[in-house]
């Protein structure tokens, strides 16, 4: 199975939405490593990495976001798979 890296930075109403849990969640339900965090201009970034179909998977999730979030645009930087997680966190 190919492995895969992608950061990205989720712009829109996403804060205050709980997309950082939501996002946890679904992250770890696909067994995707990585974290994600609050922007201080408004945004979220995350980055994932795992299997290329899974992230793949979570990338198609990211651009709805739960159910109160309204996601605008969704910037996607791939990069180098390095499997320096262990888990997904919250980063604050």
């Amino acid at each position: 199975m190919d492995k895969a890296r992608a950061r990205i930075y989720i712009s829109g109403f996403v804060q205050g939405v709980f997309f950082r849990s939501h996002t946890k969640k679904m992250a770890l339900k696909l067994g995707l490593k990585g974290w994600v965090r609050n922007l201080w201009d408004g945004r979220v970034e995350a980055v994932f990495e795992g299997d290329k179909d899974k992230v793949l998977e979570m990338l198609q999730w990211c651009k709805m976001g739960p159910p109160r979030a309204q996601v605008e645009d969704i910037d996607i930087k791939w990069e180098e798979y390095k499997g320096e997680f262990v888990t997904f966190e919250i980063l604050y």
